[in-house]
């Protein structure tokens, strides 16, 4: 599994230590996270232009758009478009929000995910220049593996993470993922991971 030729950066921080296995990350995330962006970010951009086109396309003709503003009835035209100001407003964020969806959705699919490398005490992730080195004590040791042909996602839950407020409920903590994505070897990689958080559980 160490077949691999790592970048020089990587492999002086890697230095003396033994190698369990070192991959190349396909993507980003898995396809199967990747898409619900791409999907809504599509739906949230296709929902703001027919909005927007039904709505402008009255007062661009020169007519005249009727609406309601905190239930009191408004009408907008090129004279005077004042009134338009925020229903603009609020279209133009929705879909901003859409095209940043849609683009982190696209970039999560076709970026590459970069380097891994697996030793005895610690998983090594290196991208874009930059280095994270995570000691396998950090990892719950919740994985989640899936194979596509020859190659297939990992992705393994660390310890820490952040609470996420909902409205219609209770505060939830959403544990950090670490995702190797569209590696080869999935199922070795996944037994070793196992094996090294196991031998490094801080827990009795």
């Amino acid at each position: 599994m160490d077949q691999l030729s790592l970048p020089q950066e990587l492999d002086s921080v890697v230095g003396s230590e033994s190698r369990d296995f070192a991959v190349m990350a396909k993507r980003t995330r898995p396809i199967g996270k990747s898409l619900p962006l791409v999907t809504v970010g599509a739906f949230c951009i296709a929902i703001s232009v027919f909005v927007s086109w039904i709505f402008f396309g009255q007062i661009l003709e020169g007519g005249e758009a009727h609406f309601k503003i905190n239930g009191v009835a408004t009408s907008a035209s090129l004279e005077n478009f004042g009134p338009a100001l925020m229903p603009s407003f609020v279209l133009g964020f929705f879909a901003l929000f859409g095209v940043v969806l849609l683009g982190s959705g696209i970039y999560s699919l076709f970026g590459k995910g970069g380097y891994f490398v697996g030793t005895p005490t610690r998983l090594i992730h290196f991208r874009n220049k930059n280095v994270r080195s995570i000691d396998w004590e950090q990892f719950s040791g919740d994985i989640e593996l899936s194979n596509r042909g020859r190659s297939g996602d990992l992705s393994i839950q660390l310890r820490t993470g952040r609470m996420v407020r909902r409205k219609n409920g209770p505060d939830r903590y959403v544990p950090e993922v670490i995702y190797l994505s569209g590696i080869p070897n999935v199922f070795e990689i996944e037994s070793v991971c196992r094996k090294r958080i196991k031998e490094n559980d801080p827990t009795p």
